[in-house]
């Protein structure tokens, strides 16, 4: 079975809490507090490791609250080598306000990362062995902004498969730099990455623009509750996303990227993967803030999806 290895750079720890109301200048007293290690990489290692994929994941860790990331993971637990650093591992509030049903989210930038920590992250990858490489989430302050192109040569060297997700520079400067094999943006990043508002029309336009390009083999454009675009050399194809009582959709794109990713890696035809990554997704807006898709929820979806949707989807 194919190995997976996924990219932290700029890991949290997520914390989640709800109130009646959230009100300026009051103290807002919270409840139901949860604590759960996050972010891109380490939210698809969660969900590769969910549905039973080997996964690994190389997360950079510092200070107090490093070491507490270090303990939540421990908890689930996840093979992982974790790259110490200076500064401390940010940590991410969401609060869910009982009243209107709103989610707040304040996360905050994480820290400065400097040379010699970006070089200790990419020599960590050199030395570790995978078919797949997922990185997944925003460069950190101090990263260069072609540093997850850096990691995909390192996949290319190692004759392995890279995988993006991420936004602004990691997903432009990246493209622009080296080729991957899958790249999952949400509708809204495909927008600023190609600097104009699209329709469904447009967006098709310019996912097939980016295969013609030779910039990626597959193009998966997440668009929330409306589903996904797929898009490959030889096939555009238009999947919904089930109806689904959302709950939280935190988490629902590395949840699509984490079993889309691990599906590909077991030889799913590549729709089928697409089915599977919108299934996570929807699986994901079913549970709390903060806790990722459950495995039985996916494979339930998934179900439902091939059985509505999947005859009519190419487009």
């Amino acid at each position: 079975m194919a190995s997976i290895l996924t990219l932290a750079l700029n890991p949290t720890i997520d914390v989640a809490s709800e109130c009646d109301v959230v009100r300026p200048i009051h103290k807002i007293r919270t409840a139901n507090e949860s604590y759960e290690p996050g972010g891109g990489g380490v939210n698809v290692a969660r969900v590769i490791a969910e549905l039973g994929g080997d996964v690994e994941l190389l997360s950079l860790a510092g200070g107090v609250t490093g070491a507490l990331l270090d303990q939540l993971l421990g908890e689930i637990p996840i093979r992982r080598r974790m790259v110490p650093i200076s500064g401390n591992t940010r940590i991410s509030l969401t609060v869910f306000e009982r009243k209107t049903g709103n989610e707040f989210r304040f996360i905050p930038n994480g820290p400065k990362l400097s040379p010699a920590e970006v070089e200790a992250s990419l020599a960590a990858a050199r030395e570790m062995s995978f078919d797949y490489l997922v990185a997944s989430g925003s460069i950190p302050l101090g990263a260069p902004t072609d540093i997850l192109a850096r990691f995909a040569e390192i996949a290319a060297k190692k004759q392995a498969r890279f995988v993006l997700d991420s936004s602004g520079a990691g997903l432009s400067v990246t493209l622009e730099k080296t080729p991957v094999y899958l790249v999952k943006p949400s509708l809204s990043e495909l927008e600023t990455l190609m600097g104009r508002r699209l329709d469904e029309e447009s967006a098709k336009e310019a996912a097939v623009d980016l295969i013609h390009r030779g910039r990626a083999e597959i193009v998966a454009v997440t668009m929330g509750a409306a589903g996904a675009l797929l898009v490959t050399r030889d096939r555009v194809m238009r999947l919904w996303s089930p109806k689904v009582e959302t709950r939280s959709a935190v988490g629902s794109g590395d949840s699509f990227v984490g079993a889309m990713t691990l599906m590909l890696s077991r030889g799913r035809p590549i729709d089928d993967a697409c089915v599977f990554g919108i299934a996570a997704g929807a699986a994901a807006a079913l549970t709390p803030v903060a806790k990722i898709c459950a495995r039985d929820d996916v494979y339930r979806l998934h179900d439902l999806i091939l059985r509505e949707q999947l005859p009519a989807a190419a487009a």
